[in-house]
């Protein structure tokens, strides 16, 4: 079993594999070309996200800066906007859907370290190189969602369709359709209904 396979099947992996490391350079060298275009040259920051995203729907928009891991685990549904330092740590595959929104701020975190020290700490090759070992756990967010500035998603978690995510909360768990969820941990304060028309 490869690393790749290892990480994206929930073991313990090497983050300093060879074929890793070279899908995340390549994402991170993305990402920097994307954050040095200016926002008025659309089409070139548009393809970009098509090397970065291979699989993403139309009508994808992120302010930038971006910060993205692989990117090639991400996949991104139609109509998905992200307002400044959207940051994605996807070392297990991320499932955004359709006329999803977030704020500034946002995060989407995979990765997940060992509890223990001696299998946490950072552990040293023959040739003297360091590594580390963690897992990752996938997430994922349904349609029509919006997660408001500074929500940190951790790993492992459902968020269903229809739910707003209230600023600065951190989801921990998972979070049925149609909820209002705010809060360290997010938790839900209410379904959301007709009764929230505006117009």
């Amino acid at each position: 079993m490869t690393e790749k396979e290892k990480m994206l099947g929930g073991k313990l992996y090497d983050t300093s594999d060879k074929e890793l490391r070279k899908i995340s350079l390549n994402a991170h060298t993305l990402c920097t070309k994307y954050n040095r275009t200016p926002s008025v040259k659309d089409r070139k920051r548009a393809a970009i996200l098509d090397k970065l995203f291979p699989d993403k729907k139309k009508n994808c928009y992120l302010e930038g800066p971006i910060y993205i891991d692989y990117g090639v685990n991400t996949h991104i549904g139609e109509n998905f906007y992200a307002n400044f330092n959207f940051t994605v740590l996807d070392s297990a595959e991320i499932k955004i859907g359709d006329n999803v929104m977030m704020g500034p701020n946002c995060t989407l975190v995979a990765p997940v370290h060992p509890f223990l020290p001696s299998e946490r700490n950072v552990r040293f090759k023959e040739d003297g190189s360091s590594y580390n070992l963690e897992f990752s756990k996938p997430i994922e967010i349904g349609d029509d969602c919006w997660l408001a500035s500074n929500v940190t998603v951790i790993g492992g978690v459902k968020i269903g369709k229809g739910c707003v995510i209230g600023a600065g909360s951190v989801v921990t768990k998972d979070i049925p359709d149609y909820s209002l969820a705010v809060g360290k941990p997010c938790k839900v304060l209410r379904k959301i209904t007709d009764a929230d028309k505006m117009m």
